[in-house]
């Protein structure tokens, strides 16, 4: 077991234990944030074949003196979705719609605004273009690979994917995480209250986490400070799930019953981190599946999940550390207060970054507790602040700015 780590090599170690997932077939309408599972190559050139930009009308470009008025005989008209147009010979012209396929013996196109009809003639008064055809295979060619496995599919990749022909695409299966949130003063929100006690929600906030990075939470039960009870949790979640994410028990305290675990009947890979919030993260495996155990402040546990909790995530769906899917991603920032730093740890203070003409600015409007989850929606990010370094007013340092 590997103790209070460097950020950077605790994503290195969880890197490691990422989970092999299997692919599955689903169909366009429903792979909006899904992970493909092997490259897409396209089944057709797009353009399939040379077509107009605009409506005007098909032409030789020889034809058309620049600056200059000519006639020119219609011989009829291309449409998309329509029958092979008429060919065009010299002092020839053919209406045509944009999309519509270039006539043979066409290469450049005069706007419609450029032009008068007059019967079965058109009077051109504008320039011939070249670059208004958009020809055969200029978008991408048949046969080529054009989405890499790995790659996250959003608006665009669909449509794209139609655009070479696929239906349905491969993707990653949805890892299942279970969510086992520990300790005795936790009750469920909606319930009636105690003095001593407090309502019950990293689970739900985590939950949502793992449905932004791609996964399918499973939240279990809280369990109370017993050994045994949370044995019993970690082998169910185990048995159903990819991985397992605990919140609360992990630091020093006489009860902190996820750190007694799996040191006892548990494989620990590292126990904390320098890092500030989040610094006594465990993580390693319960029965062959790996767990993370997150802190019980709800502030350290959501930054922890961001840090080192998204990697497992984009490892095992075979993206890299740049790619979707993510919760943020790393900016540089001015700041307008000064921030304090942390000795020899790594300081995520919370700020809200935003634009303004010199570039992206940022402030502090609460205080920083770890239990203040209010201060992660009165900001939009964390400063990433390297050990031992104060922000000063004016200074501009690295920040990860939420999605």
């Amino acid at each position: 077991m590997e103790r209070g780590i460097s950020l950077e090599r605790a994503i290195s170690l969880v890197q490691k234990r990422k989970k092999e997932l299997s692919a599955e077939t689903i169909h366009l309408d429903d792979s909006h944030g899904r992970i493909l599972a092997a490259p897409l190559v396209s089944k057709v050139n797009d353009p399939r074949f040379d077509n107009s930009a605009m409506d005007g009308w098909a032409v030789r470009k020889e034809d058309i003196p620049d600056g200059k008025k000519i006639s020119l005989s219609i011989v009829g008209i291309s449409k998309a979705g329509g029958n092979t147009p008429p060919p065009i010979s010299s002092g020839e012209a053919c209406k045509i719609m944009t999309g519509a396929p270039i006539p043979q013996g066409a290469n450049a196109i005069v706007m419609v605004e450029d032009t008068e009809v007059h019967g079965k003639e058109v009077i051109i008064s504008g320039f011939a273009r070249e670059n208004y055809i958009r020809t055969k295979g200029e978008n991408i060619s048949e046969g080529a690979l054009i989405l890499s496995k790995g790659h996250f599919m959003d608006a665009f990749s669909i449509s794209l994917a139609a655009t070479m022909g696929h239906d349905c695409i491969p993707v990653f299966r949805k890892p299942v995480v279970g969510i086992i949130s520990t300790g005795d003063e936790l009750i469920p929100p909606g319930s009636e209250i105690n003095d001593w006690q407090i309502y019950e929600s990293n689970s739900f906030g985590i939950a949502d986490l793992v449905r932004k990075m791609g996964g399918i939470p499973i939240r279990y039960p809280t369990v109370v400070d017993s050994l045994d009870l949370l044995r019993e949790s970690l082998n169910q979640a185990a048995e159903n799930c990819d991985l397992i994410i605990t919140s609360g028990g992990v630091s020093m305290g006489d009860f902190d019953i996820v750190r007694k675990i799996m040191e006892l009947e548990g494989e620990i890979n590292f126990w904390r981190i320098k890092m500030r919030p989040g610094g006594p993260p465990i993580f390693g495996n319960w029965k062959k599946t790996p767990i993370f155990g997150l802190p019980g402040n709800p502030v350290s546990s959501h930054l922890v999940f961001l840090m080192i909790v998204c990697p497992w995530f984009r490892a095992s769906f075979q993206a890299d550390e740049n790619s979707k899917p993510s919760l943020g991603r790393k900016v540089h920032v001015k700041m307008l207060d000064k921030v304090k730093g942390a000795p020899e740890k790594l300081c995520l203070r919370r700020i809200k970054i935003s634009n303004s003409e010199k570039g992206l600015i940022a402030t502090t409007l609460t205080h920083q507790g770890s239990g203040n989850i209010h201060s992660m929606v009165a900001h939009n990010g964390v400063t990433l602040l390297p050990p031992d370094s104060d922000a000063n007013i004016g200074e501009i340092i690295e920040a990860f700015w939420f999605d």
